[in-house]
């Protein structure tokens, strides 16, 4: 079934089931490989993206609940927020293996969008449930803080 997609800012139509999860419809409708598979049960946030700005498991969520929305991929965050963590990840070397880092980078993101000076624990509880397996939680933690300082 064709399916008009707002992806990145871009219409885009893909030939894909209504089922068809938001992850695979962009890595292999879309080619754009930057968003990772990691569970595929919604448990570690590799896959996530944006859906109208608020950060998404795309591993789970039907293409069809994106249908008429908007998709923000790795590829396509471009806002203030986004360059202060992305500036910050590179300042502070976040990532080891790297593997996670997008959906971090896109949870990351979304917080400092809605809330530009998290505390601590602001900061832990938006990024509960994505999962480093180098466990460079401290350093992403950091990270975040070090953004936001540049976002006041």
């Amino acid at each position: 079934m064709a399916l008009t997609l707002n992806v990145n800012g871009v219409d885009v139509e893909v030939d894909a089931s209504s089922d068809t999860p938001i992850l695979w419809v962009i890595r292999d409708h879309l080619s754009m490989t930057g968003t990772k598979f990691g569970c595929g049960m919604s448990l570690c946030g590799a896959c996530t993206v944006h859906l109208n700005g608020q950060p998404i498991r795309s591993c789970v969520t039907p293409i069809q609940a994106a249908v008429g929305q908007k998709i923000t991929t790795i590829e396509g965050i471009e806002s203030p927020a986004a360059v202060a963590i992305q500036d910050a990840w590179d300042e502070m070397q976040v990532p080891q293996c790297g593997y996670c880092q997008s959906g971090q980078v896109m949870s990351a993101v979304a917080l400092l969008e809605r809330n530009p000076n998290p505390s601590y624990e602001d900061i832990d509880a938006a990024m509960t449930g994505n999962v480093c397996r180098c466990a460079t939680y401290v350093r992403i933690r950091n990270a975040i803080k070090h953004a936001s300082t540049k976002l006041s």
